[in-house]
């Protein structure tokens, strides 16, 4: 998997993949009653979550250094290459929060650029 040229590891799972609808719909009801309903494509801002859990996805603090940069440059987007080589233009979702998070997988007072962590990345679709 790639962000840009930022190699991440292949088994960070995107858990909300299909938790997406590319139709937004909004209901209410009119004065007389009736329900009125509007529905539109959506053509963009599909969200991206990227993590491994506990137990997969882990990065060097390195990588995660990398990221940290990369996600502090307003308006950057970014090529996303996912493993089964499908490519999304994507930015960083800071709408819920930061959109890298990492916690390191073994507790160490001076980690070094190799020390491991858990990731998770926050992104969203541009086009």
């Amino acid at each position: 998997m790639q962000l840009d040229t930022i190699t991440l590891p292949d088994d960070l799972l995107w858990i909300n993949e299909f938790e997406w609808n590319p139709v937004e719909q909004t209901t209410e009801r009119s004065l007389t009653g009736a329900l009125l309903i509007q529905e539109q494509i959506r053509l963009q801002g599909r969200p991206i979550v990227l993590t491994g859990g506990k137990e997969a996805g882990w990065v060097s603090r390195k990588t995660v250094m990398e990221l940290q940069t990369l996600s502090s440059i307003s308006d950057r987007v970014m090529t996303l290459t996912l493993p089964d080589m499908r490519q999304l233009k994507v930015i960083f979702d800071r709408s819920s929060g930061s959109p890298v998070s990492a916690s390191p997988v073994l507790q160490e007072a001076y980690p070094t650029d190799n020390s491991y962590y858990h990731l998770s990345l926050k992104l969203m679709t541009v086009s």
